[in-house]
């Protein structure tokens, strides 16, 4: 088994990126986010980039931080609100938005990961999701045709990994990283921690390593969105 793991972020992308590709990202809110890829990315310039994520993070942090050096030409995403310069960069018309409902962008990942092109669902008939997209009866219900997602990268963020790349999310931060890491041709992950093989129990594996191509272990910051306390 070739070895998955590399050293650092900028060694894990090496090879990888391209202009103009489609990566698949991980996170929701500020969960789960893999920053130091999101920072390699940055440090290595690509552009013209198309990002399949619920959100965009917020403006100095996870893919705000690639709004900001205007690599991405286009979001697909479900949930834009928290980031100024998004906002700023959609009404200017320097940023292309697909929105998606977060439960049918989270199928279309994982859809793209099983290998089926397309699906149906009720979500979004009749509002300006349906638009352009095939409508099909079923039992006398609209239904509307939504595409499988096949990324050219899958970037993710797990808490515990072995050496051949068995993942466990921690809590929520689980959210939209299974999904995403599958629907890539290749896939990398940032961890935590990475233990020896046969330590994790295989109950409690959340995505099989046959998904992940490569690993990087790191340091990781832990950000509330919104802090929310009472009154004294």
């Amino acid at each position: 088994m070739a070895n998955k793991i590399y050293p650092d972020a900028r060694s894990a992308l090496d090879g990888v990126l391209f202009d103009g590709m489609l990566i698949a990202a991980g996170g929701f809110g500020l969960c789960g986010i893999p920053e130091l890829l999101l920072q390699g990315i940055k440090e290595a310039g690509t552009k013209n980039l198309t990002f399949a994520s619920n959100n965009a993070g917020v403006d100095d942090f996870g893919i705000g931080i690639l709004l900001q050096t205007k690599q991405v030409k286009k979001m697909i995403s479900s949930y834009v609100g928290e980031n100024a310069e998004f906002m700023r960069q959609y009404l200017d018309g320097e940023l292309e938005v697909e929105f998606n409902p977060q439960g049918t962008l989270a199928e279309r990942m994982r859809a793209g990961g099983a290998g089926i092109p397309g699906f149906y669902t009720k979500t979004g008939v009749g509002t300006d999701i349906a638009k352009g997209k095939e409508h099909k009866e079923f039992d006398g219900t609209t239904y509307i045709l939504e595409r499988g997602l096949v990324a050219d990268l899958s970037i993710v963020k797990a808490w515990k990994a072995d050496d051949t790349g068995n993942l466990v999310f921690r809590k929520t931060a689980r959210n939209f990283n299974p999904p995403a890491a599958s629907c890539g041709k290749i896939c990398i992950a940032e961890v935590e921690e990475i233990v020896p093989r046969g330590s994790l129990d295989p109950d409690m594996i959340h995505l099989p390593g046959i998904y992940v191509h490569r690993l990087i272990q790191g340091e990781h910051e832990k950000r509330i969105e919104q802090r929310t306390v009472r009154e004294a």
